[in-house]
């Protein structure tokens, strides 16, 4: 039973259910929930958890998509190995990078070796706010917010954020809040990926 529950707790059965698996581990994968309910029952689970982003994402899941789906299950993972929930603190003009040295040093929200062009760390989530850690290699495409506000805080490297006419250049320790209802992009400008602490609070 451990060695099933060790399993299920990998991450696996999720790369599993996004097809990111090979093929050697979706046969062992199919081997084993054929022969364990505990397993099946699990795929189910995430299959029908991811279903509603699958849907909306349909026919093909972006890289920032993708990177926030990948970012929630290892957040969920984390938390049900005992990580402890915390709230991070609201982003705002005084912020400082100091402010999230807590999360920025642990072992476990470090950028993946093989990110494409984006990745991402969930710091919390909840209600009211989700505050990430993102790595942009390029950019983030235009995007209008208006149900949520967006926050940026400069981590390392340094990017241009554009909202509707307007460019803001920005370097480590930089901060700048998003409007409602404005389209805005991304360009990393550095030679190394941007670092970012991002927050999206309700409006």
């Amino acid at each position: 039973m451990d060695t099933i529950q060790n399993y299920i707790n990998s991450g696996i059965l999720e790369l599993y259910v996004l097809g990111m698996t090979t093929d050697e581990e979706n046969i062992e994968i199919t081997k084993f929930a054929e022969e364990n309910i505990e397993i099946k029952e699990e795929i189910d689970s995430i299959s029908k958890a991811l279903q509603i982003t699958s849907e909306a994402f349909a026919p093909e899941i972006s890289p920032a998509s993708k990177a926030m789906i990948m970012a929630t299950i290892d957040y969920t993972e984390r938390l049900k190995n005992g990580e402890e929930y915390a709230i991070a603190p609201l982003l705002n003009k005084n912020s400082t990078v100091a402010d999230f040295k807590t999360w920025i040093n642990r072992p476990n929200m470090q950028v993946s070796e093989d990110y494409e062009t984006i990745d991402a760390k969930i710091i919390s989530a909840s209600e009211e706010a989700t505050t990430l850690i993102v790595w942009l290699k390029h950019g983030a495409p235009i995007e209008v917010h208006d149900k949520e506000y967006e926050h940026f805080l400069i981590v390392e490297g340094s990017c241009t954020i554009t909202i509707g006419e307007e460019a803001h250049d920005l370097v480590a320790g930089s901060y700048l809040s998003i409007p409602l209802f404005i389209g805005h992009s991304v360009a990393v400008t550095s030679d190394i990926a941007c670092k970012i602490i991002l927050q999206r609070v309700a409006a």
